[in-house]
């Protein structure tokens, strides 16, 4: 879990971690004692009853998403859940009417969309720096079919959900949250029933079109491009952490911090402008982000819905 080291890069009075919990106590307890958590429980739902949490973060795999948020919103608690937000358009939709029901704050963690990086994609775009925007293509792949997760359909495995979702979000924030006219989708699933490698061509109003690949069998450039009547952004890998932006040809660098402790993921301080964005909302009283609204995780589920239709790959919670 990144999240704990991410935040120790923030001011401790704005953010501390004061509880764990795990489905075996003994993992809370370890996790709680490398990260100097003073709370570790054994269950979600007796963390969902301690008193003294503003906001708990959900980091478990995607088929756990529904059970788990519904658990956190229903004891009245404020959630910023992993992305995708759930397995299909039909679960999100239970989980934001239940943060609704319930009066509380929730945001899909889409990360990439708060690096500073990201925050100045959406500053050029809206001042006009590359024109009108005609093109934008994007990539991510890394080969991982070697882990269960990625791979087992029951485990929520699949290349579009896990990492596709990033190529994906990317579009639909250069296009401002605007449905696509049209979706095209293939791809090459593997025995196991997932998708491994998806391409997914999306045309938008004014003739404004987008192409992304994601795979979780081989390794892509990773790399993103805005192409406009008047220019050029280009986010060079990774572009689901960025940490530079090439604009017409200039490069700017964005570095993040340096964690205090090894991190498996590339950038992941990174996760400390999404903290710090929940922080702002809940200061602010909001119940979602304007940055990944309830209806920009909507609009990510139902075109992720059309894909895998496309692609034919039909999870379990899709019959239910």
């Amino acid at each position: 879990m990144i999240l704990p080291v991410a935040l120790k890069t923030l001011p401790a009075e704005d953010h501390q971690v004061v509880a764990v919990a795990a489905r075996k106590l003994e993992d809370a307890q370890e996790f709680a004692k490398k990260h100097s958590i003073s709370r570790a429980y054994g269950s979600y739902e007796e963390l969902a009853r301690d008193p003294d949490i503003d906001v708990v973060y959900v980091g478990v795999i995607h088929p756990y998403h529904l059970s788990t948020c519904l658990l956190f919103t229903n004891a009245k608690k404020n959630v910023l859940c992993e992305k995708p937000l759930a397995m299909n358009t039909k679960e999100v939709r239970e989980i934001l009417a239940s943060a609704k029901r319930n009066d509380v704050f929730l945001m899909e963690a889409v990360w990439t969309r708060f690096f500073p990086a990201s925050v100045e994609i959406r500053r050029l775009l809206a001042q006009g720096e590359v024109g009108e925007v005609k093109m934008v293509r994007s990539e991510f792949g890394v080969p991982v079919m070697h882990i269960p997760r990625s791979a087992q359909k029951e485990l929520g495995g699949g290349a579009m959900l896990d990492i596709g979702i990033y190529c994906l979000q990317f579009i639909c924030m250069v296009y401002n949250g605007e449905k696509p006219e049209c979706i095209q989708a293939t791809g090459v699933c593997v025995d196991t029933g997932v998708d491994e490698t998806v391409v997914v061509t999306l045309k938008f109003s004014k003739n404004r079109m987008a192409v992304f690949t994601c795979s979780s069998g081989i390794q892509l450039p990773n790399d993103a491009i805005i192409v406009g009547t008047k220019g050029t952004i280009r986010i060079p890998a990774h572009m689901w952490c960025p940490t530079s932006l090439v604009v017409n040809g200039k490069v700017t660098e964005y570095p993040v911090p340096e964690p205090c402790l090894p991190l498996n993921f590339l950038n992941s301080t990174g996760m400390r402008y999404e903290a710090e964005e929940v922080r702002q909302c809940l200061l602010k009283g909001l119940k979602e982000s304007a940055i990944v609204s309830h209806s920009d995780s909507l609009l990510l589920a139902e075109v992720e819905d059309e894909i895998r239709r496309q692609v034919g790959v039909i999870y379990s919670q899709d019959c239910q």
